[in-house]
């Protein structure tokens, strides 16, 4: 098996869009609508692990202690980037060792998101 992506039932589908694409930084690999009331978009890479966003008008949306976590090669640009967005960092950065170090934020819809940086 493998993993092949998560869904996250979004209040918005601009915010959540802006946040996973235009911050994130994930292609929108699709975009559809099923009926009046769904929209779904796929992000990721073609071929890659996606993150399904769902924004259904008729679904109420709740944070579920999920977490999901990102990599990127600066953590202090992340952050950077994160503070020009009007994104609060949650908790961090943390360095459980010397080779990774993390913050935590929140998305859109309450989900918390890590950023993480591996040193090699």
């Amino acid at each position: 098996m493998e993993f092949c992506w998560i869904t996250i039932n979004v209040r918005n589908m601009e915010e959540s869009l802006h946040f996973y694409h235009e911050i994130i930084g994930l292609k929108i690999a699709e975009r559809f609508k099923i009926g009046d009331e769904t929209e779904i978009a796929m992000l990721g890479e073609v071929g890659g692990t996606k993150v399904e966003l769902i924004c259904n008008k008729d679904h109420i949306v709740q944070s579920t202690g999920l977490s999901i976590g990102f990599e990127v090669d600066s953590l202090e640009k992340a952050m950077e980037l994160m503070r020009e967005n009007n994104i609060s960092i949650q908790r961090g950065p943390i360095s459980p060792n010397p080779s990774v170090s993390f913050f935590f934020i929140n998305d859109p819809n309450g989900l918390e998101v890590q950023i993480v940086q591996h040193s090699h």
